[in-house]
């Protein structure tokens, strides 16, 4: 008897022990499959200045321990690639772009709102889903003050002094979502509002740029600040960067009228990294994201609850004179657009 209950306990506990390492193995493959299950992966095609990048990015690997690759190149190529990609897609985030350029390529986008649209001024809210609003981005002319001597630059129209031909930095527009922003501002400043008569002086201005057109926005404002050109048509952050690092430059901002943009982050349709892609815009519209945005990188934020710095540069808005163009013309004739800005260049 006391040989089968002795039996009986060894086998009772071989069961339990059995037991308690089949639970633990089948809970280890649990953990393991959502392990598995769970990327840490992101994909980003950007045309944001890498300096502008490097400092986001990074706060948000340390945040979500998600490891974040960065394709840089020109709005233009990039948008081109994620159409080329079609079902397939590389990507997870499209990060930069102006509207003008991101709009014609809505149906390539996800449908997603983020957490923080409540604290977007209305004017710039994410209506269809399709393309989040992060920051604000006026056109403006890049002056080097050491190379432009005596002549006073406050607006489109002085960039037609015969002294600054072939010292005038513009990228391509076809390639630079900045580049084409800037010729959408000339042809309504320069039209007085009435984009079809402002082409008499983009006509004028190729001619002053003397067959030069840049690869990128970055070749323009890299241009200027190390003393390639006197001038460049660019975007406000950079210039403010370099004037803050103490380069002879200065920002001006058209005296016939500046148009503000907002740039604008999109998930790709059919991510593969689809949850991490929504936290990233999460992340870079939330309030500490927008505060670094603002007075750490130089940009004007579009989270109405951060304040600028008031010594950081940026002029206020409400000092600018401010004009609007019509988004929706400038959407629908982007490729007429394009291929007239074309036809000047090639025919001078």
């Amino acid at each position: 008897m006391k040989k089968n209950k002795l039996l009986s306990a060894a086998l009772v506990a071989a069961l339990g022990i059995s037991g308690l390492l089949a639970g633990c193995s089948s809970d280890d493959k649990e953990k393991a499959s959502t392990k598995k299950g769970e990327s840490k992966e992101l994909i980003v095609y950007s045309p944001n200045p890498i300096e502008f990048n490097e400092p986001l990015v990074k706060e948000f690997e340390d945040e979500t321990g998600i490891k974040v690759e960065v394709i840089s190149a020109g709005a233009g190529e990039l948008l081109k690639r994620i159409e080329s990609e079609g079902d397939n897609p590389l990507g997870d985030i499209m990060w930069g772009g102006s509207l003008s350029s991101l709009q014609p390529y809505t149906e390539r986008f996800e449908t997603y709102k983020s957490k923080n649209e409540g604290n977007v001024p209305d004017e710039f809210k994410n209506e269809d889903g399709k393309i989040t609003r992060f920051s604000l981005v006026p056109s403006v002319i890049m002056v080097n003050k050491n190379l432009v001597g005596n002549l006073k630059i406050e607006g489109y129209e002085d960039l037609l002094d015969k002294s600054l031909k072939g010292k005038i930095a513009f990228a391509d527009p076809s390639k630079s979502s900045s580049s084409f922003e800037q010729v959408i501002n000339m042809l309504y400043a320069m039209g007085n509002g009435d984009p079809e008569k402002g082409w008499d002086y983009v006509g004028k201005l190729i001619k002053n740029l003397d067959h030069k057109l840049l690869s990128g926005s970055s070749a323009t404002y890299k241009g200027v600040a190390d003393g390639e050109y006197s001038v460049g048509l660019t975007f406000e952050e950079p210039v403010i960067n370099y004037m803050n690092d103490g380069a002879p430059v200065e920002v001006v901002y058209p005296k016939e009228g500046t148009i503000v943009k907002p740039d604008g982050v999109a998930i790709i349709k059919g991510a593969k990294n689809m949850d991490n892609a929504k936290k990233f815009v999460d992340f870079i519209t939330n309030e500490e994201s927008q505060t670094m945005v603002a007075n750490e990188l130089n940009r004007r934020p579009v989270n109405s609850s951060v304040k600028i710095k008031d010594d950081n540069g940026m002029r206020p808005l409400s000092e600018i004179k401010l004009i609007q163009d019509d988004q929706d013309w400038s959407n629908k004739n982007k490729e007429a657009i394009l291929d007239k800005f074309k036809d000047i260049f090639t025919s001078n």
